[in-house]
């Protein structure tokens, strides 16, 4: 049905950005994680019991399910070619407990989002684990139910919602493809365009989003300055900020949500960090996008 509305009912709009929850496995899983406090690998083998899930998962947990998703829909929203090569790809095999935890306490929910926009003539596709606050209509979008914002600049923001994942869905999207077939409806080309360009993409490093930090460090005085004072040489501010003591080897988890800042900034930022002998882990890095 998305692919139809980009094609038809938005062909008067020029679309600026689309986001959306595209494979239903993935949501389905953080779904559970957040509302019933389980960890990931034991959704997953219920995810694969109830049919959500194959037998190896890799494409729907490690977004590549979703980047295959998004690379067609950003082609048809901004008639360019498909590269698939070109989308930014992370998966939410590694989300942990803690992460839904802080996100839920800091007023978000995480999701499998794909995001593709346009601007200044260039195109940036990614796939990746995203906090958004509970206030939108994608942060409950819940189970195995998909849904898509698209934004184009005559009719503003649009959601497209339905099942995701499941025999029946499945189904019905492949006869809905057959009877287009049949009718003789399926055309060549696609909002107009004769052949699809192949249009610059924007570095990864030069996209810019919020993000929300997760450390294990040591509980000791210093820490936050020393944090803080890294963060101001990448001209990095700290937006909100949870601590919370977790063992008796006084180690303890920090939440942190950052301004708006370039993806190769916090990378930089986090790099320094992480060779502190305070931090015990490898620092967790999730975007937040408020979809405004």
């Amino acid at each position: 049905p998305i692919l139809k509305s980009l094609e038809q009912g938005l062909s008067a709009n020029k679309i600026e950005m689309l986001a959306g929850i595209i494979n239903g496995t993935g949501n389905f899983i953080l779904t559970e994680m957040r509302d019933k406090g389980r960890d990931f690998a034991d959704v997953l083998k219920e995810a694969q019991a109830l049919g959500y899930a194959e037998a190896d998962p890799t494409f729907d947990v490690e977004g590549i399910d979703a980047a295959h998703k998004l690379a067609i829909l950003a082609s048809i929203a901004f008639g360019c070619k498909l590269q698939f090569d070109k989308v930014s790809t992370e998966g939410i095999s590694k989300i942990k407990g803690e992460d839904v935890a802080f996100a839920t306490e800091l007023g978000y929910s995480i999701k499998h989002l794909g995001i593709a926009k346009q601007t200044d003539g260039k195109i940036q596709m990614r796939v990746h684990p995203t906090l958004i606050p509970k206030t939108r209509l994608l942060a409950n979008v819940d189970g195995v139910m998909n849904a898509v914002l698209v934004k184009g600049n005559a009719v503003g923001p649009t959601l497209y919602y339905g099942a995701g994942a499941g025999d029946e869905a499945t189904a019905s999207a492949v006869i809905a493809d057959l009877v287009d077939i049949i009718k003789g409806t399926v055309s060549d080309d696609i909002l107009g365009w004769q052949s699809f360009e192949a249009m610059p993409h924007q570095a990864v490093d030069e996209i810019e989003s919020i993000f929300y930090l997760r450390l294990l460090a040591t509980d000791k005085p210093g820490v936050l300055a020393d944090i803080t004072t890294i963060f101001a040489k990448h001209n990095i501010s700290v937006e909100a900020v949870i601590q919370k003591q977790i063992d008796a080897q006084n180690n303890a988890h920090i939440a942190i949500i950052t301004n708006q800042v370039k993806t190769g900034e916090i990378n930089a930022a986090v790099d320094e960090i992480q060779k502190n002998d305070f931090i015990q882990e490898t620092v967790k890095i999730i975007h937040v996008e408020t979809l405004d």
